[in-house]
């Protein structure tokens, strides 16, 4: 039974112009940078040092707490030292990276205690998984790991397997799916054992045929798989919006799917952890969606991780035509690129090179108040009361219209006839929002130092007085017994 869902569009998919080939498995670069911040928490911590020989696989980048991720050579080759490179945002904010010089040679490293995946306990899964650097390939980039010892803490009953894929231009998954579904199906049986849940539904909008026969035939020799086909319709590929067309249930705000017994994860996540369990492969590579107007060859492709993007455009073919806008992910929720001098990271679906008649360029107007933004809204809430208040810089504002609840996928700016950049303001007061957050958990927590000084110097004090006072009392006693003595 497939449930309604609130609000969406219907964008225009262009996704036939990257299904028409099998998946490409590109070579080794001349050189791999690969970005130390990859995931959702702290960037991790490196491990290694310049001039150091490092095997395919091996670790390179330690875990620095919450929400962190391991790094691993990509393939084998000498670390010419550790730098800032600039991230694939239009910010261009900058990070630490690796950089390997790759020795042709593509040497893995092979652990030294072999593993049986049939004999594995759900603990041992989940850090197996957490030493592979596995994230959330689908784009959040949250730590895999977590996720499942989380699951397995609660009563999680259902994993849903996320293949929708409802981005424009984005085909990687659909494609994944279609030549790799056994693994992708091996994968999930592994989250599933490691979540103590009970079945597992894998959900593909309707527009993936050749995906949903693949995985179906793939499902055929588990009983606890059911392939659900389900409508296309943008943000179907966001987790909430996911759970309640599958489920028919909301996940509370605030809270998390497995509060309601369900937990989500991508196909390419799934595929991951087949990779990390059954080949002793770390997160070292990915399927990357190249396409767009711009580009000579659209197309999926096998990428190492720490590619530059301007390598891997030069091994499809180049450009045809300089991109108005290049984008690392979809058009509706990516990054635009600054240049293609950045790398691929562990959360890079797509490289989308677009031209001028692909983009929404239009000259932003007043708005009209036409109310198109709150039809397409999927979350329910009011894009315009929200964007009047983070123009306003009104954050605590924007935040009672819902912006905590604002899942950012651009539906409202997509239909908005004004052509506003309403997503783009919610980023902004987000990210204003959280950074008001966080100075007043330092002012606070710098208040409770200061009232904690003060009280612990009344106390000094009080003690010095107090024992000033005694001593005095002791040395009056003295006093007074000594006289006493004269006395008699």
């Amino acid at each position: 039974m497939k449930f309604k869902v609130r609000g969406g569009v219907h964008a225009d998919e262009r996704k036939e112009q990257s299904t028409d080939k099998p998946i490409r498995v590109l070579g080794i670069p001349p050189l791999l940078s690969i970005p130390l911040s990859q995931h959702a928490g702290l960037p991790a911590k490196p491990i290694v040092t310049e001039g150091q020989h490092v095997l395919k696989g091996e670790l390179i980048g330690a875990t620095a707490g919450d929400r962190s991720a391991s790094i691993h050579a990509p393939t084998s080759g000498k670390v010419l030292g550790i730098g800032r490179i600039q991230a694939p945002h239009p910010s261009l904010l900058s990070y630490d990276a690796i950089h390997i010089e790759p020795d042709g040679l593509d040497t893995v490293y092979v652990p030294e205690n072999p593993i049986d995946p049939q004999q594995l306990s759900a603990e041992a899964i989940a850090d197996l998984v957490d030493g592979a650097g596995i994230v959330g390939l689908g784009g959040a980039t949250y730590p895999a790991a977590l996720k499942l010892k989380a699951g397995s803490r609660q009563n999680v009953h259902t994993l849903i397997l996320n293949g929708s894929e409802c981005e424009p231009y984005l085909t990687c998954d659909d494609m994944l799916m279609r030549e790799r579904a056994a693994e992708v199906i091996s994968g999930a049986q592994l989250i599933l054992k490691a979540i103590n849940a009970k079945q597992i539904i894998a959900g593909i909008e309707d527009n993936k045929p050749e995906a949903i026969k693949a995985m179906q035939d793939a499902a055929q020799a588990h009983s606890n798989v059911e392939i659900r086909v389900i409508p296309t319709r943008y943000p179907m590929g966001s987790a909430k919006q996911l759970i309640k067309v599958i489920t028919g249930r909301e996940v509370p705000t605030g809270g998390r799917s497995s509060d309601i017994g369900v937990l989500v994860h991508n196909v390419a996540t799934s595929f991951a952890v087949h990779q990390a369990i059954y080949q002793a492969r770390p997160l070292i590579s990915r399927v990357v969606t190249l396409s767009g107007q711009a580009l000579e060859t659209p197309q999926n492709v096998e990428v190492l991780i720490g590619t530059p993007v301007q390598w891997l455009l030069e091994q499809c073919g180049g450009l045809l035509s300089t991109p108005t806008r290049m984008l690392m992910g979809g058009p509706m929720m990516g990054q635009i690129l600054p240049n293609t001098g950045v790398p691929i990271t562990k959360g890079a679906s797509a490289i989308l090179a677009l031209t001028e008649e692909e983009i929404n360029s239009a000259p932003v107007s007043p708005c009209i108040r036409c109310g198109s933004c709150v039809q397409a809204c999927p979350m329910g809430l009011l894009p315009l009361e929200m964007a009047r208040h983070s123009r306003a810089d009104d954050y605590d504002g924007a935040n009672e219209f819902g912006l905590k609840d604002c899942i950012l996928c651009g539906s409202c700016a997509y239909v908005c006839p004004s052509h506003i950049p309403l997503v783009h303001y919610f980023q902004f007061a987000k990210g204003k929002h959280r950074e008001n957050q966080i100075q007043s958990r330092k002012g606070e927590y710098t208040k409770s130092l200061s009232e904690a000084r003060m009280a612990r110097q009344e106390k000094e004090a009080a003690e010095k007085a107090a024992a000033k006072a005694e001593k005095a009392a002791k040395a009056a006693a003295r006093k007074k017994a000594s006289s006493n003595v004269e006395e008699v």
